[in-house]
This record gives structure tokens, C-alpha cells and sequence, in this order.
């Protein structure tokens, strides 16, 4: 017979083994990141293929979102006679989630899938037994570079994500809300604080970490052919998405908790 507290077993067990797999690939990765040789020309391609590539969608989400943003927030003002707090809380609410929460999930979008599907066709080929055979460590030939190049990207991206989701706020703040340039400038000076950026740039990092480990993770563990590759590719991207958004809630948590 049909048995509900055995299946809600098997999942978490299910679970709790996936979660150890995850661990243990991510500490192996780790390591071999800081173990030579590091294959940088490996590293400088991937932080092309992640950063440059993934500029024209990062600035588009950045500059729509902000412009998008603004018009929220002076309508919801408006209400209450506030609408002057528009700058403040657009450069607040991007610099602190939007931009790296948005540029987070859209590179993961783009470059987890590929990164899974790349890895896994390697391992459904062969290429990847391959490479041990020939005596090379495909954690740090695959998976290290890429771990490398991700964790540096980010950053960058999300500080291109952050000053085009701010210059999309003060566009339509200016043009179309009637908002005065230099007081919306100024206000937004003003309420960005040290902390805002700093936050920012640990969640792009954390969040690239993520993005590059899921992808590398399902694809070096790929199986059964081209299914098996469509498979790891969904479900890199998901398991990135799930990542970040709980990374950001704890590192929120851990750097705002205090209501700042």
C-alpha cells in the first residue's frame, strides 16, 4: 500500500544524499583552486565568455528594471506627498537586491545552462575519462577555471548592472516625472552608504560561485546521452536560480538584520 511517510523518507534521504554529492564536489573544486597548476588562459576565457557575453542582457534587465522601479515608487509616493524619496529608494532597492539578485538570475540563465551542457556532452563522450587517462585533474582543467572566472565576473558585472539600473531610475525620474537632475543626483549620493556596495559586490561573488559550481556540478555528473544533457542543463539553471535567492536571504539577513 501506498505509504506517505515512506515516500517523504525516501525524499529527504533522497535529498540529504544529493546535498553530500553537492558538498563533496564543491570541496574538491575548492581545493583544487588553490592547488597548482592553475590554468589561467582557462580562467581568462571563461571570465570572457561569462562577463563580456553577458553584458548586453545585464544592462538591458539593469536599465528597464530601474526605469521600471522608479515609476513604482513615485506613483506609490505620490499618495502619501513623498514622492521625492523616488532616488533614494531606487538606488537602495538596486544596489542592495535588484541589481545583484537580477544580474545574479539572468547570467545563470545564460551560463549555468551552458556550463552543464558543455561539461556534459564532454562526459557523455568520453572526453572527460579522457582527460584522465592522459594523467589531467578535470576539476582543475573544468572546473576550477570556471569557478575562478565566475567569482571574478560577477563583481564587475554587477557594478555595470548597478549603475545602469540607477541611470534607468534617473532617466525616467528626470524625462518623465519631472524630477529635478541635480536633486535627484544629489539624494541619490546621499543615501548610498559604503555598506549598500559592499553587500552588493559579496552577494555577486557568492552568487557567481554559485552559478559556476551548479552548472559544472550537473554536467560533470551528466549521464545517458543527450537526454541526460538536457536534463543536467535544467537542472543546473534551477538549482543556481534556488541557490542565489538563498544566498541573498541569508547574506540579507546577516548584513541587514539589524535594520539597517
Amino acid at each position: 500500500m501506498f505509504n506517505p511517510l515512506a515516500l517523504v523518507g525516501q525524499i529527504t534521504l533522497s535529498a540529504l544524499a544529493e546535498i553530500g554529492r553537492l558538498s563533496r564536489f564543491a570541496g574538491t573544486a575548492i581545493y583544487s583552486i588553490f592547488m597548482p597548476p592553475m590554468y589561467w588562459r582557462h580562467v581568462l576565457q571563461q571570465m570572457w565568455l561569462i562577463g563580456y557575453n553577458s553584458l548586453p542582457v545585464i544592462g538591458l534587465t539593469a536599465l528597464f528594471t530601474g526605469a521600471a522601479l522608479a515609476q513604482q515608487i513615485f506613483v506609490g509616493g505620490s499618495r502619501f506627498n513623498a514622492s521625492s524619496v523616488v532616488p533614494g529608494v531606487v538606488v537602495i532597492a538596486i544596489v542592495r537586491e535588484l541589481g545583484p539578485v537580477l544580474g545574479g538570475l539572468m547570467v545563470a540563465g545564460r551560463v549555468s545552462s551552458a556550463m552543464a551542457a558543455e561539461l556534459g556532452t564532454m562526459r557523455v563522450t568520453e572526453q572527460i575519462d579522457a582527460l584522465v587517462t592522459l594523467s589531467t585533474d578535470p576539476f582543475k582543467y573544468l572546473v576550477a577555471p570556471r569557478l575562478v572566472a565566475a567569482v571574478l565576473t560577477l563583481p564587475l558585472l554587477v557594478i555595470v548592472a548597478n549603475i545602469i539600473g540607477v541611470l534607468g531610475g534617473f532617466l525616467i525620474g528626470t524625462e518623465r516625472l519631472g524630477l529635478n537632475a541635480g536633486t535627484y543626483l544629489k539624494v541619490t549620493v546621499d543615501f548610498l552608504e559604503q555598506t549598500d556596495v559592499i553587500s552588493s559586490l559579496v552577494k555577486a561573488a557568492v552568487f557567481g560561485f554559485f552559478i559556476a559550481l551548479m552548472g559544472s556540478y550537473h554536467g560533470y555528473h551528466s549521464r545517458g546521452g543527450a537526454q541526460g544533457v538536457g536534463k543536467a542543463t535544467t537542472n543546473a539553471v534551477v538549482s543556481a536560480f534556488i541557490a542565489i535567492l538563498l544566498s541573498n536571504l541569508i547574506i540579507t539577513v546577516i548584513v541587514f538584520g539589524d535594520g539597517a
